[in-house]
């Protein structure tokens, strides 16, 4: 039969969502009454949405999320004092075509790496590219790129994601090789692109925390003063989830 050469050659040049929509339209009957521009047309467009799935699986993967979250799961309860109108107003992504920042701040449990992963997860979705990091882990990363040889190779990778997530930032104050790599990170992102920080400590308490004044201007510089602040408040969400457990 003529198709089974046509679906042998879709499959060697890994056109497998033509591959399934030839196998369809071949096994039902549904399909008979359209012309052959319209049922080529159907082929194109399984083709093109099979394809960017399999970008957003890479995407999703390489962002490498604490959380499997999106916004339709966030919680609103309103001593967190989270505003929704904010949120979604952030879910269109236009803050990182702006080369935005968004620092989140609360108190442990509160939901902080939660509301950082839905907001990256709604930017993969967009098509930005997006890392996750716990802070710490970054920093020891570094600090093995510098005995390695793999430093500047992992800076690059950096200085090109779409949105970096960095998670539990300021549980410690900062040595001199760690406040020069994120000197660094943050020079490189500045204007170009976008970060989201989540932390325990209030913004005001990011300079003591860098523990170098002149080294905190430059870098506080790069990441508060284009960004948006989002302050959450309340009870420790495991708390309440075990309550409710």
């Amino acid at each position: 039969m003529l198709h089974v050469p046509t679906l042998e050659k879709l499959k060697e040049l890994k056109f497998t969502g033509m591959v399934k929509g030839l196998e369809e339209q071949l096994t039902s009957t549904s399909y008979e009454s359209l012309c052959f521009e319209e049922r080529l047309g159907l082929l194109v467009d399984r083709e093109t949405s099979e394809r960017e799935n399999r970008r957003l699986q890479t995407r999703l993967s390489q962002a490498k999320l604490r959380h499997k979250a999106c916004i339709e799961d966030i919680d609103y309860s309103p001593k967190r004092g989270l505003n929704r109108s904010t949120i979604l107003s952030l879910s269109n992504c236009n803050w990182i075509k702006e080369k935005l920042n968004i620092l989140i701040t609360g108190p442990t449990g509160i939901g902080k790496s939660f509301l950082g992963c839905a907001l990256a997860y709604k930017a993969c979705l967009e098509g930005y590219k997006v890392r996750y990091f716990r802070t710490q882990r970054l920093f020891q990363s570094l600090k093995t790129g510098h005995g390695d040889g793999s430093y500047q190779r992992l800076i690059n990778s950096i200085a090109k994601i779409n949105l970096l997530v960095l998670d539990d930032w300021g549980l410690k104050s900062l040595n001199d090789q760690e406040r020069n790599d994120l000197l660094e990170i943050m020079e490189d992102r500045h204007g170009v692109h976008s970060t989201i920080i989540t932390s325990q400590l209030p913004v005001k308490d990011w300079h003591k925390m860098i523990a170098h004044d002149t080294l905190a201007d430059a870098i506080l510089d790069r990441i508060v003063h284009n960004a948006y602040r989002i302050e959450l408040d309340g009870d420790s969400m495991r708390k309440t989830k075990v309550k409710i457990d």
